[in-house]
């Protein structure tokens, strides 16, 4: 296990978080508006608390134990961090004692989340098993299932987890994405990612946003490529990475959470600025961290 690299992955993905909560679901930055940042502190959502309790569950247990992580997600679970409503649903049912299996495929009718949800939370996953890529993504989709069982949410997790294995061993950003590509079975995912593949590296993230999503829609296959996109194109610059996120508006805190925590087991926490560490509020206080 790469505990330091998952510890700066959480660290990156807890502070993109914050960084973004402000700029949710807002519209894209018009040309020439500034990267302009919200005054400190800056609170975490969701994604940080469900990143923390994954990544806490991995170092005991040492793999993905369902039954337990759902319960972790389900007894951790706070109202005021912005959760989506099939997450409150389902966390709300497992806390009452509902199985998770049932509470989980119960959402939208039958078929399961859909949602971003397990992918915004995973790079610290990716980021431990780096040295097993294979592993990674087997484990990601274990952790998926426990809230998204719709293939596609499942897809979005083991994508991202891949990004921030291959990041995490050093993989070059020219073959970034064709590397997760070829550990991708087939999806809409992928199909975005197989997009985002061809858009130039230098490209106006607005415009890279309009071809493959921003998360205005909260899936997956909406969120997951621009992510992956934004995270190669910045591989080795954090706040170039995030500045895209922003830029590009939407589900912005989920995708700054997803490529923070991508670019971050590549660049390590010394790459994240530390006035930026400094402004996220403190992690949650039963979280212990790999260090």
């Amino acid at each position: 296990m790469n505990r330091r690299a998952a510890a700066d992955s959480l660290t990156g993905l807890s502070v993109g978080d914050a960084l973004g909560a402000p700029f949710e679901m807002k519209p894209p930055l018009p040309d020439g508006a500034p990267f302009a940042l919200r005054p400190a502190p800056w609170r975490w959502t969701d994604d940080t608390e469900m990143a923390c309790s994954l990544l806490q569950a991995l170092l005991r247990d040492g793999r993905v134990d369902q039954d337990q992580l759902a319960l972790s997600f389900a007894l951790r679970w706070s109202s005021d961090r912005g959760y989506g409503r099939g997450a409150i649903s389902l966390l709300a049912s497992v806390r009452e004692g509902v199985p998770w299996r049932s509470a989980a495929g119960d959402l939208f009718s039958g078929r399961g989340s859909a949602g971003n949800g397990a992918a915004m939370r995973v790079a610290p996953l990716g980021a431990l098993f780096s040295h097993d890529p294979d592993l990674a993504a087997r484990e990601a989709a274990l952790s998926a299932e426990v809230t998204h069982r719709h293939p596609e949410g499942v897809a979005g997790a083991v994508a991202v987890a891949l990004a921030a294995a291959c990041a995490s061993s050093g993989g070059t950003p020219e073959g970034f994405l064709r590397i997760i590509l070829n550990q991708l079975p087939p999806s809409d995912v992928r199909d975005g990612i197989a997009r985002a593949a061809r858009i130039a590296p230098g490209a106006d993230p607005r415009e890279a946003a309009a071809e493959l999503g921003n998360g205005s829609h909260a899936l997956a296959q909406d969120t997951v490529p621009f992510a992956l996109w934004a995270a190669a194109a910045h591989l080795d610059d954090y706040p170039a990475a995030l500045e895209a996120c922003v830029r590009a508006g939407g589900d912005v805190d989920s995708m700054c959470a997803m490529v923070g925590g991508i670019v971050a087991a590549r660049v390590g926490e010394a790459g994240i600025p530390r006035e930026w560490i400094d402004s996220r509020e403190p992690l949650p206080e039963w979280f212990q961290s790999p260090r």
